[in-house]
């Protein structure tokens, strides 16, 4: 598989872990280091990687449970040598998000290390 093909990949795993509540799969796709950052109204939320997977893992009964409609689009994805950054929107516990993701390829592993949402709905 191509670069692209995997971060695409990496996205959709993304997306199954919050989908499914997985904490463990946050840990996988996200880098040990990630920072998970944003605005909830008009308060500057941050995490880090383990935190935020608590927090999808606290989502019980989840999405997948609840058979919430799905909603992920890949709107772009730049891959510049061992980075690369995708704009993706999706939809978690109703709420509509359009994430920026930046990963590192570490070794011949892509990771989020670094997600930047906006809420827009």
């Amino acid at each position: 598989m191509n670069d692209k093909a995997i971060i695409k990949e990496k996205i959709k795993l993304y997306f199954d872990s919050m989908y499914e509540s997985n904490a463990q799969l946050v840990r996988e796709v996200f880098h040990p280091e990630a920072k998970i950052t944003g605005y909830v109204q008009e308060n500057l939320e941050e995490m880090d990687t383990n935190e935020f997977a608590k927090f999808v893992g606290a989502q019980q009964p989840s999405p997948s449970e609840n058979n919430d409609p799905k909603m992920l689009e890949i709107v772009s994805i730049e891959i510049a040598g061992k980075t690369a950054v995708a704009l993706v929107r999706d939809d978690h516990l109703n709420v509509t998000y359009l994430d920026t993701l930046s990963f590192l390829k570490i070794d011949d592993n892509w990771v989020i290390y670094n997600k930047l949402f906006h809420i827009e709905s």
